[in-house]
């Protein structure tokens, strides 16, 4: 007997789930909730769900609607979908945010979309290791003044940069391999930016394109590493920042305090506060001195600061520097 191709569909999307149950459950009682989603969405609705899933949420991937639940209990769709494909711990709503490609209204009672790649999880404070200590932190390093002088060249063109922002971009990008700028600034009008180095659908700033006389092998590999790299949103007067990839990326903003912020894949953080920052004109980083209020800098699966091997972010081989419009 032939399977129906609706029946196709459910079978694939349940073989897909997540291979690690949750800390207080089995996929077992999760199963009745998930064919009673399944049953209730459209076929274009589980196919649209079928691609995302298959996709790991590579390219530009559409809303998967899905009816409200009416009065009977249990999982919000979102939450049991993300539980199922994404993070098996999961277990609130507030944990998650919804990404800003997504184009659900939100709201009770209202058709939203489930879509499990729309969602990221929310990135909390962590408390910091312990300081890297294979070198004594007191230790003056040999090169002190060359080390100075190149910073200071690294953040001169920062300052510089910065007054090329009137061309309605609300931000800037530089891509910087060491403390080599690679490529152009690239200019951001659009509310929502891509950084990646592969992505398969989609559009946005693509560092593999970009070229290099002296790229060492150091930068190759961690720039093989970013893979579907990151999303920089603006929405309100704030920057999030969504880790797309399969690696860790590393994140220092002044309204984000003086630590370097290590953000998992999947996971999402508000980088930048446009009120906040009013407030931090003459901002210092205690390790790299005076910083420009209004960037963020951004480093691909390697931390910098004393908490990690490399000092400085001029040590990453593969970092991004976001230079912001001050007018947002």
């Amino acid at each position: 007997m032939f399977r129906s191709r609706r029946a196709s569909l459910i079978q694939r999307l349940w073989r897909l789930r997540c291979t690690t149950p949750g800390p207080d459950d089995s996929h077992g009682p999760l199963k009745p909730a998930a064919h009673a989603l399944f049953k209730k969405l459209k076929d274009a609705e589980l196919e649209s769900l079928l691609r995302a899933v298959e996709s790991r949420g590579a390219g530009e991937l559409g809303c998967v609607w899905v009816e409200p639940r009416g009065s009977k209990p249990g999982l919000p769709a979102p939450l049991l979908l993300c539980r199922l494909y994404r993070w098996p711990d999961l277990r609130h709503l507030h944990e998650l945010k919804r990404l800003s490609c997504c184009r659900s209204p939100g709201g009770e009672g209202a058709v939203h979309c489930c879509n499990p790649h729309h969602f990221s999880r929310l990135a909390t404070p962590e408390t910091p290791p312990p300081p890297y200590c294979k070198i004594s932190p007191f230790a003056v390093p040999l090169k002190w003044p060359n080390i100075l002088d190149n910073k200071r060249k690294v953040w001169q063109d920062t300052s510089l940069s910065q007054h090329s922002l009137k061309d309605g971009a609300w931000c800037k990008l530089a891509y910087w391999e060491y403390r080599l700028r690679v490529g152009r600034l690239h200019p951001v009008h659009d509310d929502s930016v891509n950084i990646f180095s592969e992505l398969p659908a989609g559009d946005g700033f693509c560092v593999a394109q970009l070229a290099s006389r002296s790229r060492s092998q150091t930068v190759r590999r961690a720039r093989a590493k970013i893979g579907q790299g990151l999303t920089l949103s603006r929405e309100g007067g704030h920057v999030w920042a969504y880790n797309r990839g399969d690696h860790p990326v590393f994140i220092s903003s002044p309204t984000l305090g003086l630590a370097v912020h290590k953000i998992l894949p999947g996971y999402s953080v508000k980088a930048f506060d446009f009120e906040r920052a009013s407030g931090l004109e003459g901002w210092r980083d205690p390790d790299d001195g005076p910083c420009d209020t209004y960037t963020v800098r951004i480093s691909f699966t390697k931390g910098w600061g004393p908490s990690y091997s490399r000092r400085f972010i001029t040590s990453c081989p593969c970092w991004l520097e976001v230079l912001l419009n001050r007018h947002g």
